[in-house]
């Protein structure tokens, strides 16, 4: 008897699912028209629709103010939404970012993302204020990423964060 085998199908990723970093790869690799999927502690975080004003503004002002910062010093490199792996459960998608392109913390992979901690990570935090200030300071911190400014839109407020000893004190 012949048993012919079906491929297996991918699932698509959900916003909640619980994944390693390995299978969320696969799974977001597979879903090309999605556009910004991160993994944080092990669960998936699916974007939603990105306003205006309340993203697009914010995002555009701190990526020209990143370019300027970038342009005028040589061996920093600024990334727009890059997927950054940090460790085995977390590879999440930062609005922005920047980064020493030698003998920084960071590397750019073989298949062109970001491995381990970037010297800065930029949240623009509209609606995702609770996961940027929650699971995501804890990750960036435990990564030892030395900076992580979120810009709080909807409460016009900056939190600014830097390593010091293990720990995340914000600058006065």
């Amino acid at each position: 008897m012949i048993v012919a085998r079906l491929p297996r199908s991918i699932p698509p990723l959900e916003s909640g699912d619980r994944l390693t970093r390995k299978e969320f790869e696969r799974r977001y690799h597979a879903m090309p028209h999605v556009k910004k999927a991160e993994l944080v502690e092990g669960m998936v975080f699916m974007a939603s629709p990105l306003r205006a004003k309340g993203h697009g503004k914010p995002h555009a002002q701190i990526m020209t103010w990143l370019g300027t910062y970038e342009a005028a010093t040589p061996g920093v490199e600024v990334l727009d939404n890059p997927t950054v792996r940090l460790d085995a459960d977390n590879e999440p998608q930062p609005d922005a970012l920047l980064r020493l392109e030698e003998g920084g913390t960071s590397t750019i992979s073989t298949d062109d993302y970001v491995e381990g901690p970037p010297e800065l990570i930029v949240e623009i935090a509209a609606s995702s204020a609770s996961l940027d200030l929650g699971d995501k300071r804890h990750v960036y911190r435990r990564n030892q990423v030395r900076e992580y400014l979120v810009w709080r839109v909807y409460d016009q407020a900056l939190d600014w964060f830097y390593l010091q000893e293990g720990q995340y004190l914000t600058f006065a």
